[in-house]
């Protein structure tokens, strides 16, 4: 039922799977990876907004549109740093006579190439379907390790090698134009040369451009946005700051620290054993707790039929989810194409049905562990009861629980509340939700879900049951849903400069024995004694590792934990032999110990209830005010103000308006993309259950109608 998405994509909530640039580079084969950034409207903007690696070669790209009167339309595609002089550009194509290029408006770059101004890339040619655009295309791509460039939107970016690229353009049946575009302040550049086809009725002698040689003592282009790598640092250090560019940093954590690697079919992704540990220990404890409210585990096929994908379209205002559909099987058509399940109510709903018949059926409470789609996965819980009131009580008791996974296990503060009627789920009477929230970024992120359904499915499905009367009756049902999404928000919440900063109930490892060993001192004079303290540990039920890995040394090991996140370095040198101790060193605060062996276990163990807490207590510390709605947005703020309540829809967008046009003309902006994954806007999060007193008269803040709640605002993902 929710609609959440990954670790990877807590940060920016990009809706990518039916973009047709990703969908053809995937039919075709094509490796690439796409990732979100913030809105950039131009080159300059993106080597801001999205600095790459100094040391990667790699390249944005800059777009320009040019239309002739006489000689067409061009798209010139260059490294950043080309000179693209307008003048001399006609000469470089060969054009014939007068040549007066100039660049397009929107409304030429919307109908030939279907993307609007700031949105335009070498990939957009696939959208000429006329085939009346020249494609120009820089030789000093064909360089670079890695091309950089929108998938026909500003806000996020395909990375492509340049054969990759080549290979996409000619899929679109284009023969780009080569140019050697000087760089700037360098002699004029060469003229144009044609790329070979690479298509069946073309030059089949070549299916690469040929490049000028290069010369090995040009100096390398300066780029001072990018980010330099300093003297003496390690491979292990992050790239990039939390403050200065979130997004950058997420994936640079993720990704350093193990938890994911990335896969060759867009929007894919692998949890790699450190995540999912995570994932295991959460399942761990939700699962005691569910079996508390006799909730049973159970597991349901992935596909679902077109015919029963049909019926909850039909039935539910708004339903429209985006599908991935199986047509074969082997090489033969499959008489029915079947779909892989958005969500799981077309699968358990009939077969609820099936087993529904009395009132001693009631209630029927299910949960199922299952991945949604690239990667996602959730805890998807389904029941059915006798009366609205069950259903409602389980609902908040749901909800409680995915409070408690936040709080309890991963010290991340959220507000629990009730959707309003704009955003609750489409099918259900109401929804509620916990929020978290991310001071960085200054936006909120839901966190989990649960809905209390109605009877809207019992009725869609024939879910009915004779009550003690011998009536027929329709269920009243529930679902709520968590995923891997709560791993995202943690990491977003706790982590730094240096990597993860993970909560210890949740930690993989919790301590980590790092022996400070030397040629004088090797490993063998520490097995005895750190093998002693890891039976200690785990007689404790304490997760830890000796690292006796000979190929590193202490200084690299101590980086490596601490980008991992372990809560608790124990290090063992000569003199802590001597001494019959250790020194602890805590990730959260940096904190460092040192004790006797002998008290060791009783010591961690407490130590780690004060990291569970200290972590929990500084992420409270969040701003959240009662105050004006959008200089506190500015502020990062959350706002809490009085409201009119859930069925003044039209109030609510009106604030959502507001709020972005007055966000926009405090920073000068003319304004934002429809698309963007993040909006200056706000929108409601939630109607909090702990409601503060509301004074008699009081108006709500849009309509000045009497106000009967209070509502929290806040920017999103």
């Amino acid at each position: 039922m929710d609609n959440m998405t990954d670790v990877t994509a807590a940060v920016d909530q990009i809706d990518l799977s039916t973009n047709p640039i990703l969908l053809k580079l995937s039919s075709t084969s094509i490796p690439h990876h796409t990732y979100p950034h913030t809105l950039s409207m131009t080159a300059d903007e993106l080597i801001t907004n999205v600095p790459l690696p100094a040391d990667s070669n790699e390249t944005h790209t800059k777009n320009l549109f040019f239309k002739d009167k006489k000689h067409g339309l061009f798209l010139v595609c260059a490294c950043t740093d080309a000179e693209v002089n307008t003048k001399e550009l006609g000469k470089m194509l060969k054009l014939e006579g007068k040549v007066n290029l100039r660049l397009a408006d929107e409304k030429v770059l919307m109908e030939k190439l279907g993307v609007k101004k700031g949105c335009v890339g070498p990939l957009a040619i696939m959208n000429n379907a006329d085939k009346d655009v020249t494609l120009v295309l820089d030789e000093g791509l064909m360089s670079k390790a890695k091309v950089h460039s929108h998938p026909l939107r500003n806000d996020a970016s395909t990375a492509l090698v340049p054969s990759d690229l080549l290979k996409f353009i000619t899929e679109c049946g284009v023969e780009p134009t080569m140019i050697a575009f000087g760089k700037k302040g360098d002699a004029a550049p060469l003229l144009a040369g044609k790329v070979p086809s690479s298509r069946p009725d073309g030059d089949k002698s070549s299916s690469k451009p040929k490049l000028p040689p290069k010369d090995k003592n040009a100096p390398k282009a300066a780029n001072q946005n990018k980010k330099q790598t300093k003297k003496g640092e390690t491979q292990l250090a992050l790239k990039w700051k939390k403050e200065e560019n979130f997004a950058m940093w997420y994936t640079d954590v993720i990704v350093l620290s193990e938890m994911i690697s990335y896969y060759d079919i867009s929007g894919c992704y692998i949890l790699r054993p450190w995540s999912y540990k995570i994932w295991e220990l959460i399942q761990d404890w939700f699962n005691i707790q569910i079996r508390k409210l006799d909730v049973e585990n159970s597991y349901f096929p992935m596909f679902v039929s077109k015919d029963r994908l049909e019926k909850e379209k039909d039935h539910v205002e708004g339903f429209a989810p985006e599908v991935a559909w199986v047509t074969k099987s082997g090489e033969g058509d499959l008489a029915a194409p079947i779909a892989v399940r958005p969500t799981s109510e077309t699968i358990m709903y009939p077969a609820f049905a099936d087993w529904i018949r009395s009132h001693r059926d009631l209630p029927l409470k299910l949960n199922q562990w299952s991945n949604v789609d690239e990667g996602v996965f959730v805890a998807g819980g389904h029941t059915a009861h006798a009366s609205f009131e069950d259903a409602n009580v389980m609902v908040r008791q749901a909800l409680d629980l995915y409070r408690r996974v936040y709080e309890e296990l991963l010290a991340v503060p959220v507000v629990p509340g009730y959707k309003t009627e704009k955003e609750k789920f489409a099918g259900g009477h109401s929804t509620t939700t916990v929020e978290a929230y991310v001071p960085v970024a200054g936006r909120a992120i839901q966190g989990a879900t649960s809905h209390h359904l109605g009877q809207n499915f019992g009725k869609m499905f024939d879910i009915n049951y004779q009550d003690e009367k011998g009536e027929s009756q329709i269920v009243w049902q529930t679902s709520w849903g968590l995923t891997t999404r709560t791993i995202g928000v943690m990491v977003m919440v706790h982590g730094d400069d240096t990597g993860l900063v993970l909560p210890p109930k949740i930690a993989p490892l919790q301590a980590v024995i790092v022996p400070i060993v030397s040629k004088k001192h090797p490993l063998e004079n520490f097995s005895e004694y750190c093998g002693g303290i890891i039976k200690s540990l785990q007689d404790k039920d304490i997760r830890c590792k000796l690292d006796d890995r000979s190929i590193y040394n202490p200084g690299w090991k101590y980086a490596h934990w601490e980008q991992k996140g372990v809560p608790i370095r124990i290090e063992v040198g000569p003199r802590d032999l001597e001494n019959k101790q250790v020194r602890l060193v805590v990730r959260f605060n940096g904190e460092k110990i040192d004790v006797g062996v002998d008290d060791l276990a009783d010591t961690i163990a407490k130590k780690l209830d004060e990291v569970q807490q200290g972590m929990f207590a500084k992420a409270l510390q969040f701003r959240y005010r009662v105050e004006r709605l959008c200089p506190n947005l500015e502020l990062h703020n959350l706002v809490l103000t009085p409201w009119c309540g859930g069925e003044h829809q039209d109030w609510e967008e009106w604030v959502k308006n507001k709020s972005r046009e007055e966000s926009l003309e405090s920073r000068g902006e003319a304004g934002e993309d429809d698309r963007t994954a993040t909006s200056v806007a706000a929108k409601t999060l939630c109607i909090p259950f702990d409601q503060p007193e509301l004074p008699e008269g009081t108006k709500c803040i849009a309509s000045g109608l009497p106000a009967t709640c209070w509502v929290m605002w806040g920017r999103s993902y």
